[in-house]
């Protein structure tokens, strides 16, 4: 199969299987909040916190690293492999060791506790298993990647709904996680073996060497993290746990749906990088068309989810968590700057200045847990979500501001106008069928708005089908 059909076959398989296991994931969540109510989800959605805080705190950049090594001609990947499963082994065992430390100066009650020390476990498995992951990227197998993580998801939930229907309690809905993790890991490594053959190995020269390239990345996607989720961390400290599964609830929707800025853009990373210096104004086109099909999405998913929320909500989490409705409303904005937020950053790496965004990122962490700190203790859950919201707002910003500085270049589309008026036809219609079903207004809205865009012309075939075009990208 040529590299272009690969590019396609990798695209839509994987974009379909993450559209299913976004769908299956939200099912789940479903019966989780109606079994476990708010105390109970929101115990839940702290451990799931912690699954990305034990994330953070162990990356290390160890898989961005492994896959750039790979990735190099003649590179000796089992050796680039194997040292970096030694090293991840190193690293989950002072996370297991560290964890109990952290659980036993929290003030958590007993059960949360325990499922911390299931959540620790199930990083250990997510951890080997994203080490994996780059060498089906070069391979360009991510259907693999994302068929494991599809079936992974659809045994979880299977689990999750028979322990809901036998009663087996918090517990059981915490280990589901971890037998999730581990699938995903077996999986992964068992289909690696048809690329490469590696074990674990303990060169600490090789490591010296590998952690001087691979820590600064760790220490992005820590402060990532720190803006990103450590405020459900610290709303757990703050409040109680039925606040956290209001915000949680909410939350865990767009969670869902953020996968798609990244898979977007990290299918065109390589392009960016690939002409930003070369061949400036292929760069921007192919920029401002990211931006483009970014603002075409984001536009009826906040509008929809502003005329929609209490029926997405009932709907997903159960009339008990009516509350999430309006934070819903807040993090949707959040969730439409992640979207841009993507994009400006990897315009950043791939110009080298990835120091510049880390500076952006340490700042955009300290205005989060600043902000929530002062106000969380007032306005709880609505403070969570509006300081998530300005906290991305922010990243657009000034890394938009570095972009103008250094590239002399802003991202922007000519059909700005034109989009924003087939969301407006849109809005007008949920407007006027308060009254009609909420699954005709869920369907018939989106169909409004995207038939807009064709009458208008606002987005031709042409158009995203050369955003993967083989001419864009690198050439070996």
């Amino acid at each position: 199969m040529s590299i272009p059909r690969k590019i396609a076959y990798n695209v839509i398989f994987s974009s379909s299987a993450k559209v299913l296991s976004t769908i299956t994931a939200l099912v789940g969540i479903g019966f989780i909040t109606r079994y476990l109510g708010q105390d109970g989800f929101g115990r839940y959605a702290t451990a799931l916190a912690f699954l990305s805080l034990f994330g953070a705190l162990g990356d290390w950049g160890i898989y961005q690293v492994t896959t750039l090594r790979i990735s190099r001609p003649q590179s000796d990947e089992a050796k680039v492999v194997s040292n970096a499963m030694g090293l991840r082994i190193a690293v989950s065992l002072f996370i297991i060791i560290i964890t109990p430390l952290i659980i036993f100066l929290l003030p958590y009650g007993k059960e949360l506790k325990i499922a911390l020390i299931f959540i620790a476990f199930s990083y250990v498995f997510s951890s080997f298993y994203q080490v994996l992951v780059g060498v089906f990227q070069k391979n360009l197998r991510m259907d693999f990647v994302t068929g494991s993580e599809l079936v992974g998801k659809i045994i979880q939930v299977a689990l999750i709904v028979l322990g809901v229907m036998k009663d087996w309690g918090f517990y059981f809905i915490i280990i589901t996680l971890l037998i999730n993790m581990i699938i995903n890991f077996m999986f992964v490594f068992l289909m690696s073996k048809k690329f490469i053959r590696f074990k674990p190995a303990f060169d600490f020269v090789y490591w010296k060497d590998f952690l001087r390239q691979s820590i600064p990345i760790g220490l992005a996607t820590l402060v990532t993290f720190i803006y990103f989720k450590a405020d459900t961390i610290l709303l757990s400290l703050m409040k109680p746990a039925e606040d956290v599964g209001v915000y949680g609830a909410a939350y865990k929707v767009i969670e869902n749906i953020s996968f798609f800025p990244a898979m977007i853009v990290g299918l065109t990373l390589p392009m960016f990088s690939y002409n930003v210096f070369k061949n400036r104004e292929k760069f921007k086109n192919i920029v401002n068309k990211n931006f483009k099909v970014f603002l075409i999405l984001v536009i009826p998913l906040v509008i929809g989810t502003f005329f929609l929320a209490e029926g997405i909500v009932t709907i997903i989490a159960g009339p008990e968590f009516a509350a999430s409705a309006i934070v819903l409303k807040i993090v949707i904005i959040a969730s439409a700057f992640i979207f841009f937020g993507h994009l400006f950053t990897n315009i950043l790496i791939s110009a080298n200045l990835q120091k510049k965004l880390f500076i952006v990122l340490f700042f955009c962490a300290i205005f989060n847990v600043t902000l929530n700190l002062i106000l969380i203790p007032k306005f709880s859950y609505l403070a969570t979500a509006g300081v998530s919201a300005a906290t991305e707002f922010l990243v657009i910003i000034l890394t938009g501001f570095i972009i103008h500085r250094n590239l002399k270049f802003i991202p922007s589309s000519d059909k700005i106008i034109w989009v924003l008026l087939c969301g407006f036809i849109m809005a007008i219609f949920l407007w006027f069928t308060k009254d009609l079903n909420f699954f005709i207004r869920l369907l018939v809205s989106p169909l409004v708005y995207f038939g807009g865009l064709v009458v208008f012309n606002v987005v031709s075939k042409t158009e995203i089908l050369s955003l993967i075009k083989r001419e864009n990208a690198p050439q070996e």
